[in-house]
């Protein structure tokens, strides 16, 4: 049981990426070169770029499911979410951001806060909450936080 608890945990945790938004960008596959392309103007850097994500999404996810080199995992999928917060959900660009009514700026200050928070999640994951777990990712950034093992001892 409390090895299913971990891997749902996990499934919450990269369920944006995998399956949603790699579906989205399989399935839509344009209409993702076209955002892209609002950030990035050259479209066969645009295009790449999706592909990269797209590689970075399915990869990194089925690492972390898989407690194979997680926490590096995590951290690579961490800096995906706040180079996409950067380049894709500029809320600072946005003509009508107020804090009050209306505003498309708001809504995208959200989004991009939601980036941030979930790269959080995931820096959690590959630190750990602690310096003893950063300290441990330094010295071994491929290693597994082993999330499907029993401690010793546990009562059963």
């Amino acid at each position: 049981m409390f090895i299913l608890i971990a891997l749902a945990v996990r499934c919450v945790l990269v369920a944006l990426f995998l399956p949603f938004s790699a579906l989205d960008k399989a399935l839509n596959f344009r209409l993702a070169i076209n955002q892209a392309s609002q950030a990035v103007p050259n479209r066969p850097l645009a295009a790449a770029l999706v592909i990269g994500g797209l590689c970075v999404e399915v990869s990194m996810s089925l690492a972390i499911l898989g407690g194979v080199a997680d926490r590096l995992a995590a951290l690579i999928l961490a800096g995906y979410c706040l180079v996409t917060a950067l380049l894709w959900k500029q809320f600072w660009r946005q003509p009508d951001f107020r804090l009050k009514g209306k505003s498309t700026g708001r809504d995208v200050f959200w989004d991009f806060l939601k980036n941030f928070a979930l790269a959080g999640g995931l820096l959690l994951l590959a630190f750990g909450s602690n310096a003893a777990g950063v300290e441990h990712f330094v010295h071994h950034p491929l290693a597994s936080s082993n999330p499907y093992k029993l401690a010793q001892g546990e009562a059963k």
